[in-house]
């Protein structure tokens, strides 16, 4: 199988890589792959390749990039727990964007690209197949209790998307709640239930994206 990478230009102005496979039959092309920050987000996937981008905006960006430049992927899927403000845990959070908050400035009239939308039809598999799970935008940002644009936080969604969208792949979020954002003591995160919740999520998206 002969791979091509075909340039095009984003409604940002960035030159984004498309993946072009020229061939039948090649395993790699077809893959699936699940992005988390830790190996124990990842511990119970099946079915799917991982990848353990690690913690924070940067090192996920970087590490998905990489991946995807390496060989291509029919998809993404970004999971991870999350902190949220009026979310009970373990609720399932499915983004319906990833937003930079580190990056929001309204007073600036720099250009930046502080927003990345997972692709539509992962998202609608994904709603089909987890009827009870939120859609609502996911904050990204290095620090705990950084995303206060958004309900729900986490620390890599963004660079994960980003990075997917600048290689040409589908992508999608998904979270699990384990505690609230305003919750001090870290004895009380409900990290297992959340674990729990994603692990039986991940693995039905898995299996929708393969049907």
């Amino acid at each position: 199988m002969e791979y091509r990478q075909l340039a095009r230009t984003g409604r940002d102005g960035t030159r984004l890589a498309h993946n072009c496979c020229e061939g039948h039959g090649s395993s790699s092309v077809l893959s699936v792959l699940v992005v988390a920050a830790t190996d124990r987000e990842l511990a119970f996937v099946t079915g799917a390749e991982t990848l353990r981008c690690g913690v924070g905006p940067v090192d996920a960006a970087a590490a998905t990039a990489l991946a995807l430049a390496e060989r291509p992927r029919r998809a993404v899927l970004h999971i991870g727990i999350a902190g949220a403000r009026t979310l009970d845990p373990p609720a399932l959070v499915l983004g319906s964007e990833s937003v930079y908050c580190d990056l929001l400035d309204p007073g600036s009239s720099f250009p930046r690209v502080e927003r990345a939308a997972p692709d539509a039809a992962l998202l609608a598999a994904a709603r089909r197949a987890l009827p009870d799970a939120r859609l609502l935008p996911i904050g990204t940002s290095a620090r705990v209790g950084g995303g206060g644009h958004c309900d729900v936080e986490a620390m890599e969604g963004f660079g994960v998307l980003r990075a997917a969208a600048l290689a040409g792949v589908p992508a999608l979020e998904l979270r699990a709640v384990s505690n609230r954002i305003d919750e001090n003591d870290r004895g009380q995160w409900r990290i297992d239930e959340a674990l729990a919740a994603l692990a039986a999520a991940t693995a039905t998206l898995i299996e929708a994206f393969d049907a």
